[in-house]
C-alpha cells in the first residue's frame, strides 16, 4: 500500500537553513512538494489558489507591492495572508513590508527568509521536499548496490537474499537495506530505496542472528539509500520449467506505477549467486549503454545463416 507523508516546517527551516522571522507556536505540517510565486494572488486573483503550497516571494512580487498606495498594498498583504499560506519564504534576504510581519501574527502564518536567489530557492525546496515526501511503500526484500547499480533482490523467505548481500558486501558492493526496503517514488523514472531506522546497517542471517555490517565491513560497505536499477527474484530451481538462457526478452516488474527491468534467478546448491547478480549488473550497465549481448550474438546467427545459403 502506498504511503503519504507530511513534513514538519522545522525540518525544512534546518535542512534549508531559513531564516525565521516569525513562527507560530502551532507546530506546522507541510503536504505538498510543489511550490508557488504568488504574483496573481497579490494582484487580486485567488482561482485555483493553494494555501497548502510554500509561497516564495521574490524582487518581482516585491517591487510590484512597492508601485502600490498604501493602503492597497496593506489590504493586499492582508488579504493574501488571511488566505493562510502553509507558510512564506522571501528570497534573496529580501526585507519584507512591516504588514507582512503584522499579517502574520494575526493569522498566525510563518514567515521565512533565505539569502538564496529565488530560482535557487524554488528548485532547492521542490528538490528537498520531492524526496521527502515522496509516495512510498515498504518492500520485503534486500537492497544492494553493485558496480553502481541498484540492485532490489525479491524472494521467499529462506531463499537465500541475505547470504547474497553478505557475500557482494565482502566483494567489495554495499548494502543498504536487507529485510524491509522503504521504496520511494522521486520522480516519474526514479525509484529510491532505503532501510528503516531500526534496522539501518543490520542484517539477519539464519544460524547466526543478526549482524553489524557497518562495524563487521567498515563504512564503504553500507550506504544509506540508492536508486532501484534492476529487480532480481530468486526462487528454488523447479526441475523442468524453462528458465531463460538467452536473455532475448526483458522482464518488467510494476513498482509504484514503473517498469523496472527484471531478472528471475533459480536457486540451487554450487550456484555462486554473488557472481551471477554482479555479471547482472554489468550485463544490465551494458544494456544502458547500448550494447545487447543477446542481440549480437542473434545477428551473428542470422548473419551466418546468409552466408550459408
Amino acid at each position: 500500500m502506498i504511503e503519504t507523508h507530511t513534513l514538519p516546517l522545522q525540518k525544512i527551516v534546518q535542512e534549508l537553513a531559513l531564516e525565521v522571522l516569525y513562527m507560530p507556536e502551532e507546530p506546522l505540517e507541510v503536504t505538498r512538494s510543489d511550490i508557488n510565486r504568488p504574483g496573481l494572488p497579490l494582484a487580486g486573483y485567488y482561482e485555483y489558489f493553494d494555501p497548502s503550497r510554500i509561497q516564495i516571494l521574490g524582487l518581482m512580487e516585491t517591487y510590484y507591492l512597492q508601485t502600490l498606495p498604501e493602503e492597497q498594498k496593506k489590504a493586499r498583504i492582508y488579504d493574501f495572508i488571511s488566505r493562510r499560506p502553509v507558510c512564506i519564504i522571501f528570497a534573496r534576504n529580501i526585507e519584507p513590508a512591516p504588514e507582512f510581519l503584522e499579517a502574520a501574527q494575526v493569522y498566525e502564518v510563518p514567515i521565512l527568509r533565505s539569502e538564496r536567489t529565488t530560482s535557487t530557492l524554488d528548485a532547492a525546496v521542490v528538490s528537498y521536499l520531492s524526496v521527502a515526501l515522496a509516495p512510498r511503500i515498504t518492500q520485503h526484500g534486500v537492497l544492494v548496490e553493485v558496480y553502481g547499480e541498484g540492485m532490489l533482490i525479491l524472494g521467499d523467505s529462506g531463499v537465500g537474499k541475505s547470504e547474497a548481500a553478505i557475500e557482494l558486501v565482502k566483494r567489495g558492493h554495499r548494502l543498504i537495506a536487507d529485510d524491509a526496503v522503504e521504496i520511494k517514488r522521486v520522480s516519474d523514472k526514479t525509484l529510491v530505496g532505503s532501510a528503516p531506522e531500526l534496522i539501518k546497517h543490520y542484517v539477519e542471517l539464519r544460524g547466526i542472528g543478526i549482524i553489524d555490517v557497518r562495524r563487521i565491513f567498515g563504512m564503504g560497505a553500507v550506504k544509506e539509500s540508492e536508486r532501484i536499477d534492476l529487480i532480481i527474484k530468486l526462487e528454488n530451481w523447479v526441475q523442468g520449467k524453462m528458465y531463460d538462457r538467452l536473455g532475448m526478452d526483458t522482464e518488467y516488474t510494476d513498482l509504484m506505477g514503473l517498469s523496472i527491468p527484471t531478472l528471475t534467478i533459480p536457486v540451487r546448491p554450487g550456484r555462486n549467486l554473488a557472481v551471477i547478480m554482479e555479471i547482472a549488473a554489468m550485463n544490465h550497465r551494458q544494456k544502458k549503454m547500448g550494447y545487447n549481448t543477446a542481440l549480437e550474438i542473434e545477428k551473428r546467427i542470422l548473419e551466418q545463416s546468409g552466408m550459408g545459403h
